[in-house]
């Protein structure tokens, strides 16, 4: 955990640093310690100050959110796309701008915090119905179901509009670039509440890893544990993708390699997963600024390059693909 600390800073440290303008360690420390003297070093290292703390925030909530959605759901390839979280802030988002005239990001981004909540309590109360309460199956069949309607008619809105087409696109890769600190204010509130509600259910995802029955004969109340864990992962997901738009692969990946270092024990996952996410999301994030010198890849387009060959190795795994 400490090493894992230590080369977070690090990586943060090089995310203020390398850009477009590259600047030196002196003047990053210089401007973290409130020393900053006016100059265009320090301008463009302040500049980049929100897009670090939105690095973080969001990494830490999507790195947590698809841990827990793994552990409750008992499905390693669960990430908040699954629960159709990134279809209903994408739908949220193009009825603001198409339907009610929102242009200002910062006001549709509420819209999108908004939509991802309320899809994912959606999915989560369709899959609670029947029989059985919300089983693991049934939570993925419904987050299916709807995140395949949602997309439908978003891409049917999207098609008549081309306007809303224009202003959605950049928000639909998945970036930190360019976010305003204010808007990050705002949000960092649901986050840290969804990182404080997940960290307290890792001891319940242990006990619901044994299964509902095994669970309820220790006494654990099922439908209680599946909602705490469900409220931290709307917190999460909604605030995160609220910030950046729709960031796949990190809510994927990352458990796993926690699973790696820890074993099994989801209270040990939570936490590493919290740090390893930030991590893989900044790294991400420098790479695209220096692989395309002068201009910069989007976040959510480097990640998916990244992304991608990890998910053809987990469903070859065998051990992988069994939570």
């Amino acid at each position: 955990m400490v090493t894992l600390a230590v080369v977070l800073a690090v990586v943060s440290v090089v995310s203020i640093a390398v850009g477009a303008r590259s600047v030196g360690l002196g003047v990053v420390l210089d401007v973290v310690g409130g020393n900053g003297s006016g100059s265009s070093d320090h301008q463009v290292v302040a500049a980049r100050l929100p897009r670090l703390f939105a690095g973080l925030l969001v990494g830490a909530g999507l790195g947590l959110a698809g841990a827990v959605m793994q552990g409750v759901t008992r499905n390693p390839l669960a990430d908040p796309g699954l629960f159709g979280v990134n279809a209903g802030a994408a739908f949220a988002v193009v009825a603001a701008i198409s339907w009610f005239g929102v242009d200002e990001p910062l006001r549709y981004v509420w819209f999108a915090f908004a939509g991802a909540a309320v899809v994912g309590a959606a999915v989560y109360a369709v899959g609670s119905m029947g029989g059985g309460g919300a089983t693991p199956v049934k939570i993925t069949l419904a987050g299916a179901a709807v995140n395949a309607v949602l997309l439908s008619v978003t891409t049917a809105v999207l098609l008549t509009d081309s306007a809303t087409f224009n202003q959605h696109r950049f928000w639909t890769v998945g970036s930190i670039a360019g976010r305003r600190g204010d808007l990050v204010a705002q949000l960092a509130p649901f986050l840290l509440a969804g990182v404080v509600l997940a960290l307290v259910a890792g001891r319940l995802l242990n006990v619901l890893a044994l299964g509902d029955d095994v669970a309820r004969g220790l006494g654990q109340r099922v439908g209680s544990a599946r909602a705490l864990a469900g409220a931290a992962t709307i917190l999460l997901c909604g605030a995160a993708t609220a910030i950046a738009g729709p960031i796949s692969f990190v809510g994927l990946l990352v458990p796993h390699v926690a699973r790696r270092i820890t074993g099994p024990d989801q209270r040990w996952i939570l936490p590493y997963s919290m740090l390893l996410a930030p991590v893989l999301l900044l790294g991400s994030d420098v790479l695209g600024r220096v692989v395309a010198p002068p201009g910069e890849i989007q976040v959510g387009v480097v990640l998916a390059f990244v992304g991608a060959p990890f998910l053809m190795v987990l469903l070859r795994n065998r051990k992988l693909r069994e939570l």
